[in-house]
């Protein structure tokens, strides 16, 4: 993987002075501002003599970083810093990226989501609230957005596994939004976040007096859907080309939505596609250092809503792709959910889930366990399924912690000598099962993958990570390839070729007993390779102009912004462009 290469830095035309500059998250450089610049722009006395660099301050925040003391208020602290200096923040969380993504992102954005309302400060991103919903079109005409490439917005109803947070899923956005700047190097005048707000079912939010959000119950039916409209539409007339991520939308919704808007602009659900792909990609790599096929595997999927039927359809192409018929291929998948195995006579399946419902036919012969208290006649439990199934592969999404219980993990250890076990629900909180335990019921076998970081444990008398199986080696990758080549469309081939770019850089390809994912600390390189694939996708299916492979590879490293102070001239406002 290719390596950051030096930047020459030009001039930037800056049009504010004073105060104003210092308040501009995009342009303060703190006491990095050189005694000409402190001259010119009239800084003298507002910063303390001492004339820093960007080096010596990301020393400075790293010590007050450590200093606080739980992780929900080093989330804040770097809220803070994002919302006064973000060319520090990032070059911060690039100097430090392991140690600060599970302060970003999860797990600790899941307890800045259900406390968003109590250490909220300035404002960041948009709210699109319903009682505002005619000034849709006025709320986004401001002219400091005019740089906005990429989009990421939610309506807080489905935050997680800890679900509905109202106006809180704002964090969601923002910390999304953070990883594709400091893992894919778009820049962060280009990123908008945006939330929703259409009420709250969380009574909890509603009975909070320092609730930020609009409290109400959620507008739901065709008024949801009108609002949503209103905001897509005016979207595309602002922004032609710009990319618009969904994320953790309710899975009466995600689905729908992906579906009815995803011909119309460049747009994606990163809980559906962005999980399949990195789940695909893991297991790829998992599949890759065991010497087995994909064609090979028998998949559970514990969860079957958008995140879980998801990761079934990635994998269903690609074993097509591998020379499977479909109908073969449909066979290897035991999606389970609320009502146990989902069966093809259940009366109240959804719509996505019916492709993936086995056959009432093809577990009539099955050896279910003894009938629990309060089991219905015909249900089949995961239990169930690992003994008579014998599945290779347990993928968990349902938010259900503990789910992965010790009799069922034996259980499939038994019927599979590398069983493969992805409890991928975030937060920690919420996963299936911990390394350590998946580890012991399988006297070693087992290959985990995890949503959420876990300590290391040991293993062989070694410290051994747990490959964190996180969408943050995915979603800034595509979009930007998607950005740098102008793609109009973002389709599930592209998320194909993502998981297959993800796959190609594990470290299990050199040595088997090594993780299958790369470390977090390459995440942006990890991006380049998942760029140069959804771009090239892009590009063989026409949704781009036609470019070279060196072209394409030109692009994306033009569209990486790395954190560092260029030097500023004035031009005052009449005749600058920034």
């Amino acid at each position: 993987m290719a390596m950051d290469m030096p930047v020459r830095l030009m001039p930037a035309a800056v049009s504010v002075k004073g105060p104003d500059l210092l308040r501009d998250p995009l342009l303060n450089k703190g006491t990095a501002f050189t005694e000409s610049e402190r001259d010119e722009f009239l800084l003298h006395g507002l910063l303390p003599p001492h004339v820093g660099t960007l080096e010596g301050q990301i020393d400075r925040r790293l010590k007050a970083f450590r200093a606080e003391q739980t992780p929900f208020e080093k989330y804040v602290f770097l809220r803070g810093l994002q919302d006064a200096n973000e060319t520090l923040l990032y070059a911060l969380l690039g100097a430090h990226l392991e140690e600060m993504l599970p302060i970003v992102y999860t797990p600790t954005v899941g307890a800045a989501c259900e406390r968003y309302s109590d250490h909220w400060a300035k404002p960041r991103g948009l709210f699109m609230s319903w009682p505002h919903r005619h000034r849709i079109e006025q709320i986004l005409s401001d002219p400091r957005l005019d740089a906005t490439q990429v989009i990421v917005v939610s309506d807080g109803e489905r935050i997680l596994g800890l679900g509905d947070q109202g106006a809180g899923g704002m964090g969601i956005p923002i910390g999304k939004l953070s990883l594709y700047t400091a893992c894919a190097g778009l820049h962060p005048a280009t990123t908008l976040p945006i939330l929703l707000d259409v009420g709250t079912d969380n009574e909890a939010r509603l009975a909070d007096p320092l609730y930020i959000g609009w409290r109400q119950k959620r507008i739901r039916g065709q008024d949801y859907d009108d609002f949503v409209e209103a905001f897509v539409s005016a979207v595309m007339r602002r922004w032609p080309n710009v990319l618009l991520q969904w994320e953790d939308f309710a899975r009466h919704n995600a689905n729908r939505l992906l579906a009815r808007y995803r011909d119309r602009l460049c747009t994606f659900n990163d809980d559906i596609q962005g999980t399949a792909a990195v789940a695909a990609g893991t297991l790829l790599s998992a599949i890759q250092a065991t010497g087995g096929s994909i064609v090979d595997q028998r998949i559970v999927i514990f969860g079957a809503g958008t995140a879980g039927i998801g990761i079934a359809n990635l994998l269903l192409r690609m074993m097509v792709s591998a020379g499977l018929s479909e109908a073969d291929a449909r066979r290897r998948f035991f999606a389970v959910d609320r009502p146990g195995l989902l069966l093809d006579d259940m009366p109240d399946l959804i719509d996505f889930q019916r492709p993936f419902a086995q056959t009432r036919a093809s577990v009539a012969g099955w050896q279910l366990a003894a009938p629990a208290s309060g089991r219905s006649e015909g249900r089949v439990e995961l239990i169930d399924v690992m003994n008579n199934a014998r599945p290779t592969t347990l993928i968990g999404v349902s938010g259900q912690p503990g789910a992965f219980s010790e009799s069922v993990i034996r259980a499939m250890a038994r019927g599979t000598p590398r069983p493969v076990v992805f409890p991928l629900s975030n937060p920690t909180t919420s996963s299936e099962a911990t390394p350590s335990d998946l580890h012991a019921w399988t006297d070693g076998r087992a290959i985990v993958g995890t949503g959420s970081p876990f300590p290391p444990m040991m293993r062989n008398g070694k410290l051994f990570k747990t490959d964190q199986t996180n969408n943050s080696y995915v979603f800034p990758g595509v979009g930007l390839g998607v950005l740098a080549v102008g793609a109009r469309r973002v389709t599930d081939p592209m998320f194909e070729a993502a998981a297959r770019a993800l796959a190609a850089v594990s470290p299990a390809i050199r040595d088997s007993s090594a993780p299958l994912l790369p470390p977090v600390t390459e995440l942006r390189a990890v991006a380049r390779e998942v760029a140069r694939a959804v771009a090239r996708t892009a590009r063989d299916a026409g949704l781009c102009e036609e470019l070279t492979d060196a072209q394409i590879d030109a692009r994306i490293e033009a569209n990486m912004w790395r954190p560092m102070y260029r030097p500023y001239i004035y031009v005052p406002p009449s005749t600058s462009s920034r």
